[in-house]
């Protein structure tokens, strides 16, 4: 029982990551160290879970897809989005400095401890943690693409957003920002009930689940090292993004509330009072890594 209970906490931690610009679940699962089971939890929901459901074998359909640790994470992450996300969400409005500097000194540490779980540091994994850090520094250059409803693009979305939710670093909402049809698919199709583009946004979304949940599985079990080091390129290059010194140089307005596509970034005042207390949260932030990072090397 104290497992699960363990499990529904690091689910809230990802689903606070999920609502937060530019973090990804991913990353929190990467820190906790579940990532790996996650990974192979979704991509054993397949055929065969299918068949056993449908024969009624319940126990198999448990035991093979690791049915009570998914329920466990994701019932924390839907519990994190009606409480402690919405503190979070205050927190950004009005102390946004101080709360970026906490999730900097997260993601500054969890840089140096995934980096850490690889064996062998070798060219192919040195040329992957580039690789990750350039595509995710990318990320905040882009400019937006224009909204886009056609039926075969609003499946793609679905694909491309859900897999930059499941890679450290990558945040999926983002994506769609990207791409164009945030608003489309996150606002208007909700609002106004469009069955349709809610019905092919959802399929591609499984699609791309199950498809990147196989693909993540097979290169983990056989690349694992150069994986690692690509998801460590990852986390390393949304830094620029989680920076807690920055201004809002471009936004968008969806549905009334600011989404920000870009930030000018600048050097904080060390007289300041804040600037102190945000790097006390910044080491606070490494401190935390470090205590999980402990506590799981003691567990094994």
């Amino acid at each position: 029982m104290y497992n699960y209970l363990l499990l529904f906490w690091k689910g809230m931690a990802m689903g606070i990551a999920n609502v937060i610009p530019g973090v990804s679940g991913g990353t929190i699962a990467l820190i906790t160290e579940i990532y790996e089971r996650l990974i192979n939890a979704l991509q054993s929901l397949n055929i065969k879970a299918i068949r056993l459901l449908l024969s009624l074998e319940f126990q198999a359909f448990i035991k093979y897809t690791d049915f009570y640790f998914l329920l466990a994470v994701f019932s924390g992450s839907i519990a994190s989005v009606f409480s402690i996300a919405m503190l979070f969400e205050y927190l950004f409005n009005h102390h946004p400095i101080l709360i970026w500097a906490f999730f900097f000194g997260l993601i500054l540490a969890s840089v140096y401890f995934v980096g850490k779980r690889i064996n062998k540091w070798s060219i192919s994994g040195k040329i992957a943690l580039c690789v990750g850090t350039i595509a995710a520094l990318s990320m905040s250059f882009i400019t937006p693409a224009d909204e886009n409803s056609n039926l075969f693009f609003v499946f793609v979305c679905g694909i491309v957003g859900i897999s930059g939710m499941m890679l450290p670093g990558l945040s999926g909402s983002f994506i769609l920002i990207l791409l164009g049809n945030y608003e489309l698919l996150m606002v208007k199709a909700i609002t106004e009930l469009n069955y349709i583009l809610l019905s092919v946004f959802l399929a591609g979304s499984v699609f791309g689940m199950l498809i990147f949940s196989h693909l993540l599985a097979w290169v983990l079990k056989h690349y694992k090292d150069t994986t690692l080091a690509l998801l460590t390129g990852f986390i390393l290059g949304s830094l620029n993004i989680i920076w807690p010194w920055k201004r809002i140089s471009e936004s968008i307005l969806v549905n009334g509330e600011e989404k920000v596509l870009s930030y000018s970034w600048y050097f904080p005042n060390f007289s300041s009072s804040e600037t102190l207390i945000a790097f006390a949260l910044i080491f606070f932030g490494i401190v935390i890594v470090y205590a999980l990072e402990s506590f799981s090397t003691k567990n094994k």
